[in-house]
């Protein structure tokens, strides 16, 4: 897995998770984001790690763990373009795109072994929908697309572009927190207070 990387889109651990407002305050919401991050963080098991943000407190965090910082171009889209780019240009010929939001990630392994084939990866979210894990060889254009169904949209482009597509089904990899009901799924992981 020499010449791989990952990548980690993180535009601020507070405001990450507006969707929860109504179940968790903006202090548990920072809390969570924090700790997710460092457990997606973990599991990439020992990979060089670049952090997209432009947020102090994510800025001080990953440096705090050794990882490369790139600003925030405002888009996961664009997020996950400049973090590849940074990769690319620190030698690695693939990268594995990872969303923060994954409270149930061991390791991004999986993922990283196809090095500079033609192969894209992707992890589905736990809706079949979300694209939260996805990894692609370096020297090929990819135009991200996330969103609701960016699954299908991410296949279909890697298709168009010629390359084979590998679905890694991993639950807990598929496993983003978007909504009250996911934290609900969580149920005993969570160690937050909600919103009374």
């Amino acid at each position: 897995m020499t010449g791989t990387g990952v990548v980690l889109p993180v535009r601020a651990f507070a405001l990450g998770k507006a969707r929860l407002a109504e179940t968790l305050d903006p202090a548990a919401r920072a809390a969570l984001g924090r700790r997710w991050a460092d457990t997606v963080a973990d599991a990439a098991c020992g990979l060089p790690v670049v952090v997209v943000s432009s947020d102090p407190e994510v800025i001080e965090w990953a440096q705090d763990r050794d990882a490369r910082v790139v600003a925030d171009p405002g888009s996961l889209d664009g997020a996950a373009a400049v973090g590849c780019d940074a990769l690319r240009h620190s030698g690695c010929t693939r990268a594995v795109v990872a969303h923060a939001d994954l409270p149930r990630a061991r390791s991004l392994l999986p993922l990283a072994g196809d090095g500079g084939l033609p192969i894209v990866a992707l992890v589905p979210c736990h809706r079949d929908d979300g694209t939260p894990v996805l990894a692609l060889p370096l020297d090929v254009t990819f135009d991200f697309a996330y969103g609701p169904g960016s699954f299908r949209r991410h296949v279909s482009h890697a298709r168009a572009q010629g390359l084979a597509v590998r679905v890694v089904r991993d639950p807990d990899l598929a496993f983003d927190v978007d909504v009250p009901d996911d934290l609900v799924a969580l149920g005993a992981h969570l160690a937050v207070t909600p919103v009374a």
